[in-house]
């Protein structure tokens, strides 16, 4: 749920609640399956001259078009005095840009100088013919140490830029498909067979010794050939990786697909954070030094290019993949971090970036292709600039760690114990149900009797309701046993002791399924309780925490009074050294509003009564913030509420309040079992197909349990799809503005909790697009899909051949304090979305347009067509400050081969 302020009521939106609530000024809708704005008028020559005072009325006058009004005062306030919104202006803003000869005005600019009279005197700086200013002038020191930094290829000019390459042909399309489609299908078989060896195998065994002994040496089997194929792959495959581009739906991309999809379902993936994740990383080609923590587990794809420095520390979320999605071509570049780096949470380092040694990147930034950080300096922001401040890093008070010691035991400990206990567990479990021996013996199909299904039936429940029960306990009572062997505040060697008992508190208490079971409700209140959170203090408001709130310690974290957040709250309690790492309590004040996809650190310098927007940079320096919002990274500030946020005020006091939130929790608890009997459901049907394999595995052998594997995803996919649909009573969304205490929020919370989740695997397939279309996306043609988020999908219009890179979102929807707001998207044909950028609603990109990484596109906003935009908040990038096309990568300069490693492929462009 996204958050921003707004504006006073002014015109229902298309498809409003009705005219019992409050309204929401709204342009002219752009049609469903519109390809976007018309492209703004090329200007001639200045239509204004560049004098403040002639500006002033142009602007004053596009902008009381916008409000309705008369005219508007040249001192007027746009928010406190006119009572405008960032929707409102972001329509001024949209305007402002088709009006031929006028100087372009960003969101920024806005809440800069949120005057008349002041904003034109800002931008005659940026008036037509006139160059604009730089976002930050870098410092001395910052220009006399650039040198020192590892150079990327630096950013091609849009002036020499080639044009895009046409899309593939529908032969090669369906090509890739079915190439994909079998290489799926085949990879099922090869683990069907295993699974069948294996079992075979543990069936002759006799006794627990006997059962231990070859369970330990089934699961190494297992386990090693999961972790070795997926690195035999890359190296026979692809090789190694070069700076390259290589188009999408091409035989060259079903190479990259393949390798990138075993590449992130290897299970060393889940030793983030450990020894055994960096000798991975080696594996696959990528150059690691000494004493490097990554904690990400977005996994580096185009590893050869990667370069990571001796004692360089990576935090969760980060995205440094080597590659990037761009109009129809992946492109591979190089990632250089130098030794002693920091790379803070939820950040994206674009190819062609670098940070010298001991350079520290702050969360919620961005480095876009061609940046490079010096040498021992912070840098933070979207896209990054230099600061003072800085994430704090625990003392390096140890030369040395126990890294081969903490690997070995980790090996040890899943090949000795989980593995075995899992394997051997199961055998046990079948010889001990009789029923389950009378499946696995020779005989009639037992699927044909009743019998079959109401012992499924049974197991089923006792599986899914027992380990939701056990679960819960454990989480809420193991780790605050464990917690009580550290200490806040004291630093503590790396991969010692407590840094295993650190993640394994962690991990244990940020399950999914409970979040996504109490949030958005009042029982996510209780259940932070219970976990550990200090919530002594929280008013019940019914939305406290959405269903994806994590955090690295539950029992160092504090939310005040009257504070609601939105989903995507990370509480960042551990700091992490080359050496050393420290827990900290992380408070965040009362009376406060935050957005999606928040990071919240340990010293963040806010307070009382504050609007913490989407993705914004939490402040580490200055005065604490309190009475306002800040927007942003890096952030600034901006009115805290407007008038109209106080629509619903009324509903959230007194009795009013009492009554509204009774009726709210008796809707949720209602959510909350159809939440459980949906999985249950799907759970008791992936059952039927487990036992009917184990009934069929005498005659069919490994094809029955390939082919109850395969038809166990095709359930779960359209299952999934089914309940979605279901839950809106198979119609599509309309845009609404209401309070969280009505009820069509509250159908609203139970459409998000049943929501359709399609699999990580569809990435980069064609078949993505089928599932979005069944969800009731409107979209075009030959979508790309890495791994974007679209809560509304009936709310989204996607034009043909668009480019959606990983973690990208479209999101439709606000809440903001107590009240929820959604309005549709359209992107037009052949846009881009960078990797983690944000859209929010009631945004129309035009035809061509590219988003940079890590960027957020407010409500509201007209982005025109082959337009290029990027920040936080986005605006619009001047000629090589976002170099989307390159020029070929066949022309762009290799990188310095290290000494003693192999001299680099010359870069070249695979079709």
């Amino acid at each position: 749920m996204g958050k921003s302020v707004e504006a006073p009521p002014a015109a229902a939106p298309p498809g409003s609640a009705g005219p019992s609530e409050p309204t929401a000024p709204s342009e002219p809708a752009v049609p469903p399956g519109s390809a976007g704005p018309p492209a703004p008028a090329t200007p001639s020559a200045p239509a204004v001259p560049p004098e403040p005072a002639a500006l002033a009325d142009v602007l004053a006058a596009v902008l009381a078009d916008v409000l309705r009004a008369e005219r508007v005062a040249p001192d007027a306030h746009f928010f406190t005095d006119l009572g405008a919104d960032s929707l409102v202006m972001a329509h001024f803003c949209a305007r402002v840009r088709k009006r031929a000869g006028l100087p372009s005005v960003s969101m920024r600019d806005v809440y800069r100088y949120p005057t008349i009279t002041g904003l034109a005197a800002a931008l005659i700086g940026t008036a037509p013919g006139q160059p604009p200013a730089p976002p930050s002038a870098p410092s001395p020191a910052a220009a006399s140490a650039a040198s020192a930094a590892p150079q990327p290829p630096a950013p091609a000019q849009a002036a020499s830029a080639p044009p895009p390459p046409p899309p593939v042909g529908t032969l090669a399309y369906l090509l890739c498909g079915t190439l994909q489609l079998l290489t799926f299908l085949g990879y099922s078989y090869l683990a069907a067979v295993a699974t069948a060896r294996c079992w075979d195998w543990m069936s002759d065994a006799s006794g627990a010794g006997g059962i231990y002994v070859r369970a330990v040496l089934c699961g190494a089997a297992v386990f090693l050939g999961l972790c070795a194929f997926p690195v035999l792959a890359k190296w026979v495959l692809v090789g190694r990786w070069t700076q390259r581009e290589i188009r999408v739906w091409s035989l060259a991309y079903f190479r990259f697909w393949a390798v990138r999809t075993l590449v992130q379902a290897n299970p060393l993936v889940l030793f983030t954070g450990s020894p055994l994740y960096a000798g991975y990383l080696r594996a696959l080609g990528a150059k690691i030094g000494r004493d490097v923590t990554i904690l990400s587990q977005h996994v580096p794809v185009c590893t050869d290019l990667l370069t990571v420095g001796a004692g360089t520390v990576v935090r969760k979320d980060a995205y440094f993949t080597c590659y990037r999605a761009d109009a129809g071509v992946i492109r591979t570049g190089p990632v250089v971090l130098g030794q002693n780096v920091l790379v803070s949470e939820a950040t994206v380092l674009d190819i062609g970036t670098s940070l010298g040694d001991g350079a520290r990147l702050g969360h919620a930034s961005a480095l876009h292709t061609g940046q490079a950080v010096p040498a021992g300096e912070h840098w933070h922001g979207s896209p990054a600039q230099r600061t003072e401040a800085g994430h704090r890093m625990p003392d390096a008070a140890f030369r040395s760690t126990p890294r081969a010691a903490y690997a070995i035991l980790q090996l040890l400990s899943a090949l000795l114990v989980y593995l075995p206990l899992a394997i051997g567990g199961a055998s046990m479990l079948l010889a001990a149900v009789p029923y389950l021996a009378t499946l696995l013996a020779p005989g009639p199909p037992a699927f044909t009797g009743w019998s079959f299904y109401g012992q499924a039936l049974a197991a089923s429940a006792a599986l899914f309701f027992g380990t939701l029960t056990a679960g819960l306990l454990v989480v809420v009572t193991v780790p605050r046993l464990l917690h009580l062997a550290i200490e806040p505040g004291r630093v503590y060697r790396m991969y010692g002791r407590h840094y295993a008992l650190h993640r394994t508190i962690a991990r244990m208490t940020n399950v999914k399924f409970f979040t996504a079971l109490f949030g958005d409700s009042s029982y996510i209140v209780s259940y932070l309780g219970r976990l550990g959170y200090d919530l002594s203090r929280v008013e019940q408001t019914g939305s406290n925490f959405g269903t994806d709130v994590k955090h690295e310690s539950p029992y160092l974290s504090s939310v005040g009074s009257g504070t609601m957040a939105a989903d995507g709250l990370s509480l960042m309690n551990a700091e992490y050294s080359r050496t050393s790492f420290r827990l900290s309590r992380v408070t965040i004040g009362p009376h406060n509003f935050l957005g999606n996809d928040v990071c919240y650190p340990p010293g963040g310098r806010t307070g009382e009564n504050c609007l913490l927007a989407t993705k914004v940079a939490v402040p580490l320096d200055g005065p604490v913030r309190e009475g306002v919002g800040l927007l942003g990274s890096p952030c600034f500030e901006i009115p805290r509420s407007v008038e109209r946020d106080a629509a619903f005020d009324h509903l959230r006091e007194g009795d009013a309040l009492r009554r509204h939130l009774a009726a709210k929790n008796a809707f949720n608890l209602r959510t909350m079992g159809l939440y459980l009997l949906a999985r249950w459901g799907q759970v008791y049907v992936l059952t039927l197909l487990a036992w009917a394999a184990a009934d069929r595995y005498h005659t069919l052998g490994a094809a029955a349990i390939a082919a109850a594997s395969v038809l166990a995803l095709l359930f779960s996919l359209t299952y999934s799809v089914c309940v979605e649909r279901a839950v809106t009573g198979f119609r599509r969304l309309t845009p609404r503005y209401c309070s969280i205490y009505t009820p069509y929020f509250w159908r609203h919370e139970r459409f998000w909790k049943l929501h359709a989740m399609p699999s990580r695997f569809l990435n980069g397939t064609p078949f993505k697009s089928l599932v979005w279309r069944a969800l009731g996306v409107r979209l075009g043609r030959r979508l790309y899909d890495d791994g974007c988020g679209m809560p509304e999908r009936s709310l989204v219009t996607i034009g043909d051949h668009c480019t959606l890179n990983a973690g990208s979102v479209v999101q439709c929807h606000s809440q903001e304090d107590g009240t929820f707001k959604s309005e549709r998207i359209v992107i037009g044909s052949g846009c881009t979305l960078g990797t983690r950028a944000l859209v929010h609603y009631g945004v129309t990109v035009g035809d061509g347009a590219a988003l940079a990484p890590d960027s957020f596109l407010m409500k509201g906003e007209e982005v025109p067509r082959h337009a290029r935009w990027g920040g936080n908040p986005a605006r619009e990038m001047p000629a090589g400050e976002l170099p989307v096309r390159e020029t070929p990568a066949r022309e762009l300069p290799a990188p310095a081969p290290r000494s003693g490693s192999q001299a680099p492929h010359h870069p070249e462009r695979t079709d």
